[in-house]
């Protein structure tokens, strides 16, 4: 990753460069096993961070994500914690080996997600792409969150970066009442993925606000060239993706320069809570994904619904 990121309205940035020495600071990344999330490991690791863990459901590919850091970085701690985010059992027990060995938790990238999947339920009942994208990753906050506070609490520069969408832009809400249902219906995929990034942004300024001394940021990766769209894309979601993206599509190194930016960039160019697209610029919000009252509904709803979950 020793590119220079392009977007005439953000800031200049080349990872190799501009990211600081890392020495000592413990790294989270869901979703470390492909795309932006490998990107994002492999670019940090080579400015000797403490530790780097990662999450993912295919050890096989853990494996040569482990390995092509160590090639590039020698010496860097890698290490994987399997962990599917459609299973609160899966998110659980990840949750707890990580903090029965660790205890500082620098920076938590909420990153893994699924796209635009067929409809369905996660094995705990929610719509999928909102059960994986947001109850998953809440319910890995809801363990690690306090261990970042006391992070934060010492001193260290503690950081939440959530990987949301531009998508987020076209929900107009959460169908709580339907929420555990696949919730079928015209473009039906394409909604439900919307509505589960406007979770992933409401939820990262929700925890700004609990937790001001984490600086909690969402971010657009950009039009990605990645695996997460899978195989279910038909020609017309290529076609939706090629109109909105208007053809600029970005490799998973570039994919991962905003992520890695609002992660080591100095703490006075980032507001608590804001939302970031490629590289560094605050992007464009609605109504309802600046509304307090949504931003509320959501926490209550989901500390709620994980209530039987203990720390």
């Amino acid at each position: 990753m020793s590119g220079l990121a392009i977007n005439p309205r953000g800031v200049q940035f080349k990872p190799d460069t501009d990211i600081p020495n890392l020495g000592g600071k413990t790294i989270f990344v869901t979703g470390g096993t492909g795309g932006i999330g490998k990107a994002t490991i492999l670019s940090l690791a080579k400015h000797k961070p403490g530790h780097i863990v990662f999450t993912g459901r295919n050890a096989r590919r853990a494996d040569e994500v482990i390995n092509e850091a160590r090639k590039t970085s020698p010496g860097v701690l890698v290490t994987f914690l399997e962990c599917d985010l459609s299973s609160f059992q899966s998110v659980e027990s990840a949750a707890k080996r990580f903090l029965a060995h660790f205890d500082i938790l620098d920076i938590l990238f909420a990153n893994a997600g699924i796209m635009a999947v067929p409809p369905g339920l996660t094995k705990d009942g929610y719509e999928v792409q909102f059960g994986t994208n947001h109850m998953g990753h809440a319910l890995l906050l809801k363990y690690l969150l306090p261990l970042m506070a006391k992070t934060a609490d010492i001193g260290r520069d503690v950081r939440l970066v959530t990987t949301s969408s531009s998508a987020f832009q076209g929900a107009s809400g959460i169908a709580y009442d339907t929420i555990k249902t696949p919730q079928n219906g015209f473009f039906g995929h394409w909604r439900r993925y919307m509505q589960s990034k406007l979770a992933n942004t409401l939820y990262s300024q929700k925890i700004a606000e609990l937790y001001p001394d984490i600086m909690s940021c969402s971010i657009q990766p950009g039009a990605v060239a990645t695996d997460i769209g899978g195989t279910h894309l038909g020609m017309l979601d290529k076609v939706f993706i090629a109109i909105n993206t208007r053809g600029k599509t970005l490799t998973p190194d570039e994919g991962a320069y905003n992520m890695c930016w609002v992660a080591t960039t100095k703490r006075e160019n980032l507001t608590n809570g804001a939302y970031y697209e490629p590289v560094g610029w605050p992007g464009n919000m609605t109504e309802i994904s600046q509304d307090e009252a949504a931003r509320n509904q959501l926490w209550e709803w989901t500390q709620k619904e994980l209530e039987k979950y203990k720390i």
